[in-house]
């Protein structure tokens, strides 16, 4: 029996699907029976558990063949990431009460950057759960191509759409969330040992004006990329809400600068970009 967490979001589904898809159970575990009942329509059981809560954790996990780590992503962290912290401490707590065969954790691409900035929450998750006794492995994906759908709206309005990544004809490595999740459930029924670290992209790198471009062949229409500027981006965060922008801006600039990257040679995805960005435009016809 196969634990999924985060089920109710992209990457979880696609992992889940594609371990029911090959005849093995799967315990769906979400924090809204509401949001969650797909998954018992699809055969997963479910349990419900809140990502800080050791007991209801280690009950979901009892029992695992495999258990598939998807922590709750904290845009806006607190000084010192207490929000993280937490997690972390219940997923160790819960781990070692119950013991699953393995472990695969969605990481992310930077997660070794000694430069604090927003990406480094995942990089105190690979720290604290390395040491835990069975086998574990973090998957280090590269920038989502579906943070794009955040854009589809100004590009079908207006045909300019703001870029945070710079200069837009740099090259970043990009993977689709169909690809992290098939990537995922196929370590999770392999057999190994130990820790490892895979880390994941897309067929190729991408440029934010090869988003643009994409977008101008699926809308239908011309779309063009525009810079932000690097001094306003502080106010922009602080006026859309956020409280603490500073890890979030220096995890973009750790993008632009080139110190957020991977550490060996990712293996690759089959989604293209395109692929990526059309089904988000079909889903949202």
């Amino acid at each position: 029996m196969f634990v999924i967490t985060g089920v109710t979001g992209q990457v979880g589904g696609v992992v889940a699907a594609h371990v029911l898809a090959a005849g093995l159970p799967v315990r769906a575990v979400a924090r809204n029976a509401e949001k969650a009942a797909e998954w018992k329509d699809k055969g997963a059981g479910l349990a419900l558990a809140e990502m800080t809560d050791a007991d209801t954790l280690a009950k979901a996990f009892a029992g695992a063949d495999g258990v598939f780590l998807l922590i709750p992503p904290t845009f806006d962290p607190t000084p010192g990431f207490a929000e993280v912290r937490a997690v972390i401490a219940a997923l160790k707590a819960a781990l070692l009460s119950s013991r699953p065969a393995k472990v695969v954790c969605l990481s992310t691409i930077g997660a070794q950057a000694t430069e604090p900035n927003l990406l480094s929450q995942v990089g105190l998750v690979e720290q604290e759960l390395s040491a835990l006794p069975m086998p574990i492995a973090f998957l280090r994906a590269g920038w989502f191509m579906e943070n794009a759908a955040s854009d589809i709206a100004t590009a079908r309005e207006t045909g300019v759409v703001p870029s945070f990544l710079q200069p837009l004809d740099h090259p970043y490595p990009m993977v689709s969330v169909c690809d992290v999740g098939a990537k995922a459930a196929e370590l999770l029924l392999q057999e190994w040992a130990g820790k490892q670290v895979i880390e994941l992209m897309g067929p190729k790198r991408v440029t934010p004006n090869d988003i643009a471009a994409v977008f101008s062949s699926v809308l239908g229409k011309p779309v063009r990329m525009e810079p932000v500027a690097r001094d306003t981006w502080q106010q922009l965060f602080i006026g859309q809400g956020m409280k603490n922008p500073i890890p979030r801006m220096r995890m973009i600039d750790g993008f632009n600068e080139g110190w957020i990257r991977f550490e060996g040679e990712p293996a690759k995805g089959t989604t293209t970009l395109e692929m990526a960005i059309r089904r988000l435009v079909d889903a949202g016809r």
